[in-house]
């Protein structure tokens, strides 16, 4: 079985993880120092935010050159020491590469943008104003015109992103031969992956029409999309399956194992996400599935649907499970009330533990870390933020510092942090955590270890019992392990009939089901004997989860 379809992942977002020279930065010698806390934890793999050379416009996704280190994140030195020190506790390390966009500082966006006679002019998306002056169309990204003018020029270019991240042009064979070299070069390099950001925005509808307007998003992309606009002709394209494969292709070529590709990938349906494994298996290994991220609203029918319909839609193609990221709120602030916090973090954590797919811790969720949202407009160091203020505040809430303790930068840096340290973080810091039996990281520490000693979870099936407005169930199967899995997602107490999960079976099992795990305390050994005559309640305290072994 490829290693990646039970393994436990985790995302680095490096300049907030630990800073190891007091710069206030975090940086490759943090990941580094806490390599044994990740072995420690459970962890399997390391997804390592960009550390790329980069003016930091956008935190480090504006890439001026793809394969040098910024000198503020380290060097190659320690890159290469990370890969080495990583392979020694069996932890994997996965690059977050940038193939959609550059920086405006990049060589090859300077030389194009030079004249309309350079030789990299076609390497990126250049058009004609309109008669009135105006862009080329209505398209908008970050920012309400995705065009940007050029006066040198006298074109328009686009981007998505921000003005200083213009797109490139991947139409152009030049441009698809260098970022595979890219690509090739990381790949050499010793990593187990590449998460490949933004990857369906690879290629824009030729015709250039533009985007019809709308009164309200569609849930799968209010996370990453402000403005009133469906973007079908500028993300999405079908082309783009055609270049994953020759990625796939490419990195694998003289590989004695395929490189993982993990691919951001935001799509309408889970139907329209299983276009990127491709019809014979040869793109992605594991497009993300952030569709159960996107979700608004904490509702067991509503997460049901999500889970159901994509288990539907995939088969048994490995996916991923992903609450949180650097992109949008901690799961913990958008869905728990605050009266349940440590409940309602160990809920996810069950969730996110137990469903079938490869799970994504973002850093700090093992610790039911919260947003910390600025409070002042010169507080926020995310351009989205400043850009929107106050109706958004950014990203930054979600990327404080992480806390390892209680001293006043938590343990972050000796120095002063780039980003200010939550004061609500201290009595969540590892420190204290370590130390409380009924800690959340305790909790996932226990759980993940759980998962692992588990074939019904790591990799079995799944099935669901009937949608329920309170209660999510669901039965994980494999090589004779049977878990049963109930969350209650309410603030009510639930008596769940467990005969709902006992139904899903035609096996010939003697359904004794006896609790091994719970979230609210110490429940193991009860057992229930189902009896298909009458009801078999268990009963679920609020923001309970419960993991059952049906011996």
């Amino acid at each position: 079985m490829a290693w990646y379809k039970d393994a436990v992942f985790y995302e680095v977002y490096l300049p907030s993880f630990q800073d190891s020279n007091g710069d206030g930065i975090g940086d490759l010698g943090g990941v580094r120092q806490r390599l044994n806390y990740f072995q420690e934890l459970g962890i399997d793999a390391l997804w390592i935010t960009p550390f790329y050379e980069s003016p930091g416009i956008d935190n480090g996704y504006d890439i001026s050159n793809h394969t040098a280190i910024d000198s503020k994140y380290g060097t190659m030195a320690d890159f290469e020491a990370l890969v080495e020190e990583a392979s020694q506790r069996n932890i994997k390390i996965v690059v977050d590469i940038i193939l959609n966009h550059t920086s405006d500082e990049h060589p090859f966006f300077m030389e194009s943008r030079q004249s309309k006679d350079s030789p990299k002019r076609d390497w990126y998306i250049w058009k004609d104003a309109k008669a009135d002056g105006s862009p080329p169309n209505n398209w908008e990204g970050f920012e309400k015109s995705s065009w940007t003018w050029d006066e040198k020029t006298q074109q328009y270019y686009y981007h998505f992103h921000y003005p200083q991240q213009p797109d490139l042009n991947w139409r152009n064979p030049d441009v698809v031969k260098a970022m595979f070299d890219i690509c090739t070069f990381w790949v050499n390099k010793g990593v187990a992956g590449l998460r490949l950001d933004a990857i369906n925005f690879l290629l824009e509808n030729e015709t250039f029409e533009d985007n019809p307007e709308v009164d309200e998003l569609p849930e799968y992309i209010q996370n990453i999309y402000q403005f009133k606009q469906l973007p079908i002709n500028n993300i999405d394209h079908p082309g783009n399956h055609g270049l994953l494969q020759q990625l796939r292709t490419e990195v694998s070529r003289n590989q004695p194992v395929d490189p993982l590709l993990i691919g951001e990938v935001w799509v309408k349906d889970a139907d329209a996400l299983s276009k990127f494994y491709g019809d014979d298996d040869n793109e992605l290994q594991l497009p993300f599935n952030f569709l159960l991220s996107s979700i608004q609203k904490f509702e067991a029918g509503r997460f049901y649907d999500c889970l159901h319909n994509s288990y539907q839609a995939l088969g048994d193609r490995p996916t991923t499970v992903v609450l949180s990221n650097h992109d949008f709120p901690r799961s913990t602030t958008r869905y728990i009330p605050e009266a349940y916090n440590l409940a309602g973090a160990k809920l996810l954590a069950t969730l996110l533990l137990t469903a079938y797919g490869a799970p994504f811790l973002y850093y700090g969720e093992e610790l039911g870390l919260q947003d910390m949202p600025p409070e002042t407009l010169e507080e926020v160091r995310d351009p989205r933020g400043r850009l929107r203020w106050p109706h958004y505040k950014g990203r930054d809430g979600c990327r404080r510092p992480m806390p390892w303790d209680s001293s006043p930068t938590g343990g972050f840096s000796h120095g002063t942090p780039w980003l200010g340290t939550a004061s609500g973080y201290a009595s969540l810091a590892i420190e204290a955590q370590r130390q409380d039996s009924n800690s959340v990281w305790n909790f996932y520490k226990s759980l993940i270890a759980y998962r692992k000693a588990s074939p019904a979870l790591t990799h079995g099936t799944c099935k669901f019992a009937p949608r329920s407005p309170k209660v999510l169930a669901y039965e994980r199967q494999a090589e004779g392990d049977r878990r049963w899995v109930v969350l209650n997602f309410t603030e009510e107490t639930v008596n769940y009939d467990l005969n709902q999960l006992a139904v899903l079976s035609s096996e010939n099992v003697s359904k004794q089901p006896i609790i091994e795990i719970s979230n609210l305390g110490d429940r193991r050994q009860e057992q229930y004997q189902i009896n298909k005559n009458k009801p078999t309640l268990l009963v679920l305290n609020p923001f309970e989860s419960i993991v059952m072994n049906v011996r």
